[in-house]
This record gives structure tokens, sequence and C-alpha cells, in this order.
């Protein structure tokens, strides 16, 4: 590396004033601002036209003071050069150590979209409370900070209007957020430990998944409903397992056909980010209707409020006695295929999920109905 330059620069400012700075080239790191600059203002002035005595005495003490400055720094980037590695090290751990971990965080937040975008706000809303306002600086991320925050999400209200304490699993899905940092923060060397892998977690709580069975989903379908495309959206979700955000967004450049093989879905999943490559039937495939458009949506006249608005109803018309939203359907179209003898692995995969844990509640359903039907034959 090229030795530093430093120079002393004048700029003219007002009331024919001069402000002096100090011209690093190359430039230097700053601690302060995190990030390299040629420039450092003295706040020392010099007059451009000295008008009398007093005036040149006094550039004469401002510009031997901005020496003495410049000398010193010169001094101090030299030195730098003759660092041992082991010091030189230690510089660049205690300049990270110095760099703000909450806005790490939040930069990390920034670069999510969709709902997920949305659920990392509430995370880091949620982070800063239990900093009370303060900043967190990477040298301060501790494995009980981190353990007191657990502590803090499972205790802590809803920022919804009805404050009620966070949900369990919610409070995990928070968590996470942080986990997640954590690990990137290692992995990029702002963190020399893996705090991450130290922490303790917070367990899921199986939540109550409601779904139809085949008589039921047969029922449904076979009921007249208010709305013609809830009706082929929730059909569509049945038959794929696809979530409601991702129909939604769903177009034409998505699906495709492979010969000898059939339709697929490709596309980015809006929860969780990630790609995913989805065979359907061809059942499924003419709930699409006629191909337009690569950019359009599939389902173009598609609005959250009529289904919503839509659904109970059919439900209700139906006669099925159980409270339906359209998130069941991806239930349903999980424990139908289970029930059909589709092996869990192959429906993880096909439901998107980046791992087989989360698809594991689907199987315990299952066991759980085989025990329910096992219990109804007595012979006493």
């Amino acid at each position: 590396m090229s030795k530093s330059i430093v120079t002393i620069r004048k700029k003219a400012i007002s009331q024919g004033r001069m402000s002096l700075y100090l011209d690093f080239y190359p430039p230097v790191w700053n601690v302060e601002s995190n990030d390299y600059t040629r420039r450092e203002f003295l706040k020392i002035y010099v007059y451009q036209k000295p008008a009398d005595q007093y005036q040149k005495i006094a550039n004469t003490e401002s510009l031997h003071t901005a020496e003495l400055i410049r000398a010193r720094r010169q001094n101090e980037i030299n030195k730098s050069e003759i660092y041992s590695a082991f010091e030189k090290e230690q510089l660049v751990i205690q300049a990270v150590g110095n760099e703000s971990f909450l806005q790490y965080y939040k930069k990390l937040g920034e670069k999510k979209i969709g709902n997920n975008l949305s659920i990392w706000g509430c995370a880091i809303f949620h982070f800063e409370a239990f900093l009370k306002g303060n900043d967190l600086l990477f040298k301060d991320v501790t494995v009980s900070l981190i353990e007191d925050y657990r502590d803090y999400l499972l205790k802590a209200k809803s920022l919804r209007k009805n404050k009620k304490q966070l949900s369990r699993n919610t409070a995990l899905s928070y968590y996470n957020k942080i986990k997640t940092t954590l690990k990137a923060a290692y992995k990029e060397d702002k963190l020399k430990t893996d705090i991450n892998a130290k922490i303790g977690s917070i367990k899921e709580m199986e939540s109550q998944r409601n779904f139809m069975t085949l008589e039921e989903t047969r029922r449904l379908f076979a009921t007249p409903c208010p709305n013609l495309t809830v009706r082929k959206i929730s059909m569509f979700s049945v038959l794929t397992g696809v979530r409601y955000s991702d129909i939604a967004k769903l177009t034409w450049s998505e699906l495709h056909y492979i010969k000898d093989d059939g339709h697929y879905i490709i596309f980015r999943q809006k929860k969780t980010e990630g790609t995913a490559s989805i065979p359907i039937s061809d059942e499924a495939f003419e709930l699409l209707g006629k191909r337009r458009g690569e950019n359009e949506k599939v389902f173009k006249d598609l609005n959250k409020w009529d289904v919503d608005r839509a659904l109970p109803v059919w439900v209700a018309l139906s006669g099925i006695n159980k409270h339906i939203t359209f998130h069941c359907f991806r239930h349903t179209y999980a424990t139908l295929q289970l029930t059909a003898g589709t092996d869990i692995f192959t429906i993880s995969k096909m439901l998107g999920h980046k791992s087989v844990k989360t698809t594991q509640i689907y199987a315990k359903v299952i066991d759980q109905k085989k025990r329910d039907a096992a219990n109804k034959i007595s012979l006493l």
C-alpha cells in the first residue's frame, strides 16, 4: 500500500475568511463515519486578505496550529505502516466493534420484500423497545444480552390496538430475525464469536391447523359460490397447496409446460422468498383459463376483500361446521396428500417448506385421525 500524504488545504468561506482542512491521499479510514475519507476540517480559519498587522499575526498562529495537527496525523499514518500483523488485526476488530449492530440489523431488514418486510419491521421495533431507544454496538453484543431479549419477547405486548401479549410463535418469529442477523454478522467477521450458536431458542407451539376432509372438500366445490373467482382460486389452492399471497401475484410467465412431464409453476414465494418449482395437475391448470400476456396476472380481478367476504358464506352454504379460512386450503392439500399415501418429504418440497419439520405437523394430524378411528371399534 502506498504511503499516505497529509496536506493542509484552504477553502474560501464567508466574510473574507478561509477554512483550513487536511487532505489525505490516498483516503484514510474514519472510525466515526465508518467510511474512507480524504478530508478532516480543523475548524481553524485564516483571513484571505489580512487587513492589518493583527490579522497577519492571527494567520501565522492559525497556520502554525494547523501544521502541528498535520504533522501529528502524518505520524499516526506512518505508525500504522509499522504495526505488526496482530496490532493491525486488533485495530480492525476495534473499528468493527464500534460499528452499530442495530443499524446493521435495520439494513438487513430493509432488503426484505412483501409480508416479510413487515414482519422484520415489527421485529426491529421490538428490539429497539428492548434497547430503550439506545444504540447497540457490535462490541456490546453478548449471549446474555440476546437471551435477555428472548425473555423480553416472551412477555412483550403486541403492536396491535388490543395490546395482547405476543403469541409464542410470533415471539419465535421475531427472535429468529435477530438470530439470522447474528449468523450473518458472524459470517462477515463483524462478530468474532458465533453468538447465534450459543444462545437458547424459543420452542414453537403447535398451532391449530383446520382442514377439510375429502368428503367436505367435494361438498364445498359442489356448492355454488357467490364469487366465481373465489371458487377458482380456492380449488387451485386445494389442488396445489399454493398460498393466497403467491396465487395473487402469479403471472403467466411463471407457468411452464415440459413435454412428457406436464405443467409447472416456477416462482419466488412471497413469504419465504425462496424459489419453488411445483408440478400441477391438468385439472389445476384448466382452472387458470386462457393464457394471456406473460407479465399479466393469472387472476387479474382478484381482491382479498372479496375473498374474505365470500368464503364464510360459501362454507356455511355447504354445511361445513368448521372455521375455514383461505389458508386452510393449503392445510387441506397437505392432509389429503398424506392420507393418499404421499411421503412427507415430497409434500414438504411441494409446499416449499425450508425444513421437513414444518411439514411434520400434518403427519401428527393424520396419526391422530388414525388413533381416533382405531378407538371407534370396541368389543366391550
